[in-house]
Order: structure tokens, then sequence, then C-alpha cells
């Protein structure tokens, strides 16, 4: 009976700092001072951070919630990629437009640009192996030489060229599952690519939507 009372507490603490960790990280938590109490308190520079970051996920909800209505797209989820984010860091977000909130997150690769510079290069040039910024309406997938991939279509003057570029929405095994920051990832030849897991994630939401998803890389 004692172990049983034991397990059970632990259990208990285990669903609770669970429970706490994804209402932190999935919703939007105010950034009031940070508190010696609060296990998730950030420093300063860290909830200024995040504080920034939102503030530009939020804009760019609103514009694409715009954009989405005046040209026919999934109205439900959007695909927002924050590239001034760190590679190591989660910066693709699933957006619940209907919501107003992010339902998931993961990593994301930047083009290596011909410097292979740790810093983001954006190009719409063939052959420049940047990623170019804008929004994409994402196609049909297909298998290719990394597995399930999604076509690319660029909207922008931005990203032009990037289904001739074959700029497309793929998997690959050196990205990792989490975060790695303050290191860096691997980098890609212009593609948006993500881990292996992420990209399942996303296919569920994919093969759920009855119009075309849409795909904002800005920064």
């Amino acid at each position: 009976m004692k172990i049983a009372r034991k397990t059970l507490v632990l259990t208990a603490g285990l669903l609770l700092t669970v429970s706490a960790f994804g209402y932190f990280f999935w919703y939007k938590p105010k950034f009031n001072k940070p508190s010696k109490n609060n296990a998730f308190a950030f420093t300063p520079k860290e909830a200024a951070d995040k504080k920034e970051t939102l503030l530009r996920l939020n804009k760019k909800a609103i514009q694409a919630r715009d954009y989405i209505n005046e040209h026919g797209f999934d109205d439900k989820h959007c695909f927002l990629l924050d590239m001034r984010i760190p590679s190591g860091k989660n910066r693709f977000f699933v957006y619940n437009l209907d919501e107003d909130s992010v339902e998931m997150a993961g990593l994301v690769t930047h083009g290596s640009g011909i410097t292979n510079s740790d810093t983001p290069v954006f190009s719409n040039t063939p052959n420049s192996y940047c990623t170019s910024l804008g929004k994409y309406k994402i196609g049909k997938s297909y298998s290719g030489k990394f597995g399930l991939a999604y076509k690319l279509y660029g909207l922008d003057k931005t990203n032009s060229k990037a289904f001739d570029r074959f700029v497309v929405l793929h998997a690959h095994e050196c990205v990792p599952n989490d975060e790695v920051a303050p290191l860096s990832i691997c980098e890609s030849w212009g593609c948006p690519t993500v881990s292996p897991a992420f990209l399942t994630q996303l296919k569920s939401y994919l093969d759920e939507a009855t119009k075309p998803v849409m795909l904002w890389i800005y920064y």
C-alpha cells in the first residue's frame, strides 16, 4: 500500500510538471519579472526575445489570414517560419487561425548559401542554395530523394523561382526532433527541411485540409 501511494504521488507530480510545461510552451504566457519560485521564469533578455517572437508571429498571422481569405487557402491552419530565430530553436510554427494560437512547433533548416554562413542568406536566384523569403502554396506530396516531400509554389517576387529551383518541404535525419540551441542544426540547399517525425505530424494537417495550406517564410 505504501509503495502504491508513493507511486501515485510521483505519477501525479510528473503529470503536473508535464501539464505546466505544455501550458507554458504552447500558449502565450505573460512576461512578468522573473520569480525564484517560478521554474519557468525567463531572464529579462529571454523574456524580451520571446515577446518579440510572439509579436512577429501574431503580426504575420493577421496578414496571413487576410491573404488566405482573399486567395482561397485553408482557413484553419497555416505554417509560419521565423528565420530570425536561431536554427537550433523551434521556428516552424503550425498556427491555428481559428484559435489564434500555436498548435505545434519544430526545427527547420535554412539554406546554406554560397558562403556557408551561420546567418541565413536569402535569395531567389537559381543555384544560390539560399532560402527564399515569402509566401508559398504547399502542393501535392510525392516520393523524392529524401522520401515524402511536398512541392512548393512561390507566391511573391522574392520566391517566384522556388518551384524551378526544386525548393520543397521535406525531411532529413540530420534535423533533430528537439531543440539543440545554442548549437545550430544542418543546412539545406534552400529547402525548408524538418525532422522525419515532425514531417509526419505536418502530414496529418495537410491530409486533413480540403484547400491548399499556406507556408510563409519570414525574417
